[in-house]
């Protein structure tokens, strides 16, 4: 019958569509309903912790007061207002409201999308065009606060200012990465600690392989926003012969395929060679009439300058 209800695993079916809408709704309701209470919490934790500096701030301000206070306002706040309040206002804490206030001292620029977690880590930076920059990528990419430390620790702003000039440094911080050209994409180097493979063993290009696809979401992390997986040891068939390209992926945005070749030790001109044989491959069977030219990724420990200047 339509409407029989029968109880499996604690809930209740039904094949009666009208009901199973019902069902719908309202857990869609309290799912966003969740949601939006989150934001809201967010929002009121993160306004708090600006006005708490800029009291902080002002208070300093005032002339006697800070002569009377001095170095040790922190300090003494810190422990008044955890025997009040709880946990939340170490010291440490204090410390970056304050800064969180003299960094950006008008609450309109703040974004309700990061946390104050997020914040916290993002006032660690000294350079305000480095912090600029993870404070667009944040919001952009929609990063973790543990995705943001990890990009931190990895030196992605660096790295990819290394590759451009000052103009270009002021439109990271300004814009966040914008990935127009192939050269864009291309970081060197790339830091693949969380493959966690030992530092003193030896091991094959296998082993880096499998790390690679086991951390697949920190990979794509490292790599940069556009890449597609489509997969690994891809076949090229040429003539009798076949080869293998380690990975293999399609970047959305440039709308190319892009070629990694793992090479455990240093790079040789060889695998230049290589790799420019599976690209011509792509090129000519692969790729679609709308497709760019595909780009070639040789990931190595350490490369000699000189010697691929001459092999590219």
């Amino acid at each position: 019958m339509a409407n029989d209800l029968t109880t499996a695993n604690g809930l209740l079916q039904t094949e009666d569509s009208e009901y199973v809408r019902l069902v719908s709704l309202i857990s869609g309701l309290w799912d966003k309903a969740k949601e939006n209470a989150a934001l809201a919490v967010n929002t009121e934790l993160l306004d708090a912790s600006w006005a708490t500096g800029r009291y902080i701030v002002e208070f300093e301000q005032g002339g006697k007061a800070k002569a009377r206070y001095g170095e040790q306002l922190i300090t003494n706040l810190a422990k008044d207002l955890t025997k009040m309040r709880g946990r939340g206002f170490s010291r440490s804490n204090l410390v970056y409201m304050r800064k969180f206030y003299l960094t950006f001292p008008k609450s309109e620029t703040l974004s309700h999308q990061l946390t104050w977690s997020h914040y916290f880590e993002l006032l660690k930076c000294d350079d305000p065009l480095e912090m600029q920059f993870y404070l667009k990528e944040c919001i952009k990419e929609g990063w973790k606060v543990r995705e943001l430390k990890r990009q931190i620790n990895s030196s992605l702003f660096q790295r990819l200012a290394l590759s451009t000039d000052k103009e270009g440094v002021l439109a990271l911080a300004n814009e966040g990465h914008r990935v127009q050209s192939a050269a864009d994409i291309i970081r060197d180097p790339f830091v693949l600690e969380f493959a966690g493979l030992p530092k003193q063993r030896r091991y094959k290009e296998k082993d880096l392989e499998d790390a690679l696809k086991a951390h697949m979401e920190q990979f794509l992390l490292e790599l940069g926003r556009g890449f597609a997986f489509i997969g690994r040891q891809y076949v090229v068939p040429i003539g009798s012969r076949r080869f293998k390209v380690d990975l293999v992926f399609y970047h959305a945005i440039l709308k190319c395929y892009v070629l990694i070749d793992l090479k455990r030790s240093e790079i040789k001109h060889g695998d230049i060679g290589q790799m420019n044989l599976y690209l011509n491959y792509f090129k000519n069977e692969i790729c679609q009439p709308d497709d760019n030219p595909p780009i070639g990724i040789v990931l190595g420990a350490r490369k000699d300058e000189l010697l691929m200047e001459y092999a590219l």
